[in-house]
């Protein structure tokens, strides 16, 4: 049974941060929404929580797998917490810490014209919501929520 729940924990670590950047890559690239600065914050600690839970499937034994489990568990919490308080200034809860950021890339042309010309994309303005909550609070529910099931089920037959 422990080792059921071990795997499923395992699974959730992996499978949530990849679907989350899918979705956030998805929405970037084909639906047009540009990351500001706190986003793409919040995209860090769910790219390495792919990469220790992917590199947890490598590995055989429990005893090192559990911790790598745990890690990205951790990671996940920690991009909730940003998207928490990415949220708090969206909502204007609080002040953030960076107003804004562009969609400047230096690819060719002229670097000049592309930095003047680039949009700004502020962090305090959500550019997309659904029932009033933005992509930041969607992923502080999710990454958090996923982080306390991970857990749960790590935990759970511990007595």
């Amino acid at each position: 049974m422990r080792s059921s729940r071990i795997s499923l924990a395992h699974w959730i670590a992996l499978l949530l941060p990849a679907a989350l950047l899918a979705g956030a890559l998805g929405s970037q690239y084909l639906g047009g929404l540009f990351p500001c600065e706190m986003c793409r914050w919040q995209r860090w600690p769910h790219y390495a929580a792919v990469v220790v839970a992917g590199f947890g499937f490598l590995v055989a034994r429990q005893r090192i797998r559990v911790p790598l489990v745990v890690l990205a568990g951790l990671l996940i919490a920690v991009s909730g917490l940003i998207g928490v308080f990415h949220a708090g200034v969206e909502y204007h809860w609080w002040q953030g810490i960076t107003p804004c950021s562009t969609t400047f890339t230096a690819h060719g042309g002229d670097f000049m014209e592309q930095l003047m010309n680039a949009p700004v994309i502020r962090c305090d303005v959500p550019q997309w919501t659904l029932f009033g909550i933005s992509l930041a609070g969607f992923n502080a529910i999710l990454s958090l929520g996923g982080a306390a099931m991970i857990f749960t089920l790590l935990l759970g037959g511990r007595r």
